[in-house]
């Protein structure tokens, strides 16, 4: 293939192999010289692997340095959206984004300190040309204000790229999915569509979204006491049929998060939440009779600073729970989030609270992402030649290329993030692996996946620390006697720990006493001698390698 003819490319850089953190970019033109579009710059989160790290953001390495011309925000999840402020350095371009989605980006960039950005608002359905892309908006349904699937048109072919979406004929929040412009597009042609795989496991369809709410009344209806509902602040459709379910009970709401005022504050920018009534402020809540008073609150998913896990723990200023009430889990359980939520139901449950989950209540959750007869129903409609799964980790990217297979897409493109694969002209193929991976966000900084100090952060959390002391005089004898000290090693008794550690400055002594004048002039070769004797003595006594943390004070 001529380096001098255009070519169309997707490139994922994050959310191909894994839920979360999209990042998706299409090029268009010869390979020394494409021009971009982005489409989504989201986060995923931490987890016990990665021990103070809350939110991780993908790596954009490749994009420094080319012509990005464009971002296109499908929607407003932290998944599609939250990683903008942390990588807006790296990525500066237009922002293009639907009303509700913009009035949560301008927030975001402020807060995170960005005042100068160019962000245009597009209307619903409505079109952007960007040098050789045209890209039109197209109503989907999903579980959050103004999900949008794109057609992104180019002079080689179309892709549709359906963001989060599923199936909804009788959506809570905005218009069902229009079926006559995926339709008309199938008609045209669709060279490739780009599709969400989340579900592809799940027979049957999602449901919808106007039954949770039917189911959350029935279940809110019996309850006595006060009542809490969790669920995603970001499920706006979900905060609507809880709200609407309280009200149809009898029950005011009181939002509790952050993250809940800031989402009603959007879905009313835009004109959504009609007809509800004002909420109550949790000090007016404080003062209503049990029964008249519903939260709704953030934290689903066990987060320990979210506002549930507050109450849970009893330390939240005015909302508390006890015997009587109830806690109702309008949500899905995250994979690797079971522990975490598994503590916050135990920790409600020791006051006393009932707890209620979709395994007590089917219909009071239902999906926002498409099962696999919706999945079947979205290529009937489309029609593309390609299929190329994303949002979605390896078995579900694999599982969906079979169904698209199954049902007769000619060609399955399975990639990872970093694939770069050339869309047209010809035959799908493969044709670079560039630069990805992932940053963590430490301590307000970007660091990356491999840093030191994290390697460090997990090895101390699995084998603990020791930390060395002594002091060397001009002579580089010993001044003073060997301290060490212990962080996260078990010790059965007081008298215990006394021996250990009396055990382990004996080596230390001995490990710095045969060394000649000469190496403990040098720290590092005292520090190497020091942890490599207490070292094998912890592997010895406890069956670990702590880290061996030396200081040295030379006289």
């Amino acid at each position: 293939m001529s380096k001098n003819k255009d070519e169309l490319v997707f490139l994922p850089l994050g959310g191909s192999n894994e839920i979360g953190m999209n990042l998706n970019a299409y090029g268009f033109g010869p390979e020394h010289d494409r021009k971009w579009i982005l489409v989504d710059v989201g986060v995923t989160f931490g987890d016990l692997t990665t021990p103070g790290i809350e939110v991780i953001v993908p790596d954009p390495k490749f994009l420094e340095g080319e012509e990005i011309l464009g971002v296109i925000l499908t929607h407003a999840h932290e998944d599609h959206i939250g990683a903008l402020g942390w990588l807006w350095d790296r990525i500066k371009a237009p922002l293009y984004a639907t009303p509700f989605t913009a009035f949560l980006i301008r927030e975001k960039l402020r807060e995170a300190g960005v005042e100068d950005f160019d962000l245009t608002e597009v209307p619903l359905g409505g079109k952007v040309h960007l040098g050789p892309f045209e890209i039109d908006y197209i109503t989907i349904t999903h579980s959050i204000p103004e999900p949008n699937g794109l057609s992104i048109k180019t002079p080689l072919g179309t892709v549709l790229h359906t963001g989060d979406w599923k199936i909804d004929p009788d959506p809570i929040t905005g218009k069902p999915t229009d079926i006559s412009r995926i339709v008309a597009l199938g008609d045209e042609g669709v060279l490739a569509m780009v599709c969400d795989s989340t579900n592809v496991f799940v027979d049957g369809q999602a449901g919808s979204e106007a039954d949770v709410k039917v189911s959350l009344e029935a279940v809110i209806r019996t309850l006595t006491g006060r009542v809490a509902v969790a669920c995603f602040a970001s499920n706006v459709a979900r905060m609507d049929s809880v709200i609407r379910a309280a009200e149809a009970c009898g029950r005011s709401v009181c939002l509790v998060g952050r993250s809940m005022h800031r989402m009603a504050a959007a879905a009313k920018f835009v004109g959504l939440m009609k007809g509800v009534q004002e909420f109550v402020s949790e000090a007016e809540a404080v003062k209503m009779k049990d029964t008249e008073v519903l939260y709704l609150c953030t934290g689903s998913q066990g987060e320990p600073r979210a506002a549930l896990s507050r109450i849970a723990d009893g330390n939240h200023p005015l909302v508390r729970l006890g015997a009587g009430d109830s806690c109702v889990f309008s949500s899905r359980v995250i994979p690797g989030n079971e522990i975490a939520i598994r503590s916050l139901q135990n920790r409600l449950s020791d006051l006393g609270v009932e707890i209620h989950t979709e395994k007590d209540h089917p219909g009071i959750h239902v999906s926002g992402h498409p099962c696999r007869d919706e999945l079947k129903q979205m290529y009937a409609w489309a029609r593309p030649k390609i299929a190329i799964p994303t949002h979605g980790e390896r078995r579900h990217l694999q599982k969906h290329a079979a169904l698209a297979a199954e049902i007769g897409i000619p060609e399955q493109v399975v990639l990872r993030n970093g694939d770069m694969v050339r869309l047209a002209p010809g035959k799908p193929e493969i044709i670079d692996e560039v630069p990805s991976g992932r940053l963590f966000v430490d301590g307000g900084m970007l660091v990356p996946e491999a840093s030191e100090a994290l390697r460090e952060r997990r090895h101390a959390a699995h084998n603990g620390m020791l930390f060395v002391s002594f002091a060397l005089n001009s002579k580089n004898q010993l001044a003073s006697y060997v301290e060490v000290r212990g962080l996260g090693l078990a010790f059965e008794d007081e008298d215990s720990i006394s021996d250990q550690l009396e055990k382990l400055c004996d080596l230390a002594e001995k490990a710095v006493q045969k060394l000649s004048r000469e190496e403990r002039d040098d720290d590092q070769t005292v520090e190497t001698a020091v942890a490599r004797v207490l070292k094998k003595a912890a592997q010895n006594t406890w069956g670990r390698r702590p880290i061996v943390e030396t200081i040295i004070l030379r006289l």
